[in-house]
């Protein structure tokens, strides 16, 4: 019996892509003291009034890891929770001026190793395959499909 397989196999080299970007980006981050879900917190908290679940939604973030990425951003004075004036249940992550400047670092960070990564791609395909994963994850990938045991989701981006 042979199987065909399709070639290539396009989740061996999403996983691989995304690994290998959350290694890289991790490891860059480490130069500036964050990392990339502190990162991603934050530039979505300093983006509007958000409410943690929110922020988790948005970053990809299970609820009980975002309590803790809250709980070490407030310890580290990067960020407060403050009261919602729309449900007195939720709290607001606001960043603090120290999570700004934080933020300003981790923010050129992530644009260089962004940069790095598509420099190693003819100048003619950058656009076209960032378009391509855009359309991707906006539309076809754009919400999981439900299954007895989902993979296990690695670090945002």
């Amino acid at each position: 019996m042979t199987t065909t397989t399709t070639a290539p196999d396009l989740s061996f080299l999403l996983s691989w892509a995304s690994h290998s970007l959350a290694t890289e980006m991790t490891a860059n981050l480490e130069e500036v003291g964050a990392t990339p879900r502190v990162h991603c917190v934050l530039r979505r908290a300093l983006e509007g009034e958000f409410t943690q679940s929110h922020i988790a939604d948005s970053v990809g973030l299970d609820r009980t890891t975002m309590v803790t990425i809250t709980d070490k951003l407030e310890r580290e004075g990067l960020a407060e929770r403050k009261p919602s004036p729309a449900d007195r249940r939720a709290c607001i992550i606001e960043v603090t001026e120290k999570g700004k400047e934080l933020l300003s670092r981790s923010d050129q960070v992530v644009s260089r190793t962004h940069r790095d990564v598509l420099d190693a791609l003819p100048p003619e395909l950058r656009e076209a395959f960032v378009e391509g994963l855009t359309q991707l994850v906006e539309g076809r990938l754009a919400k999981f499909v439900e299954c007895a045991q989902p993979p296990r989701r690695r670090a945002s981006r």
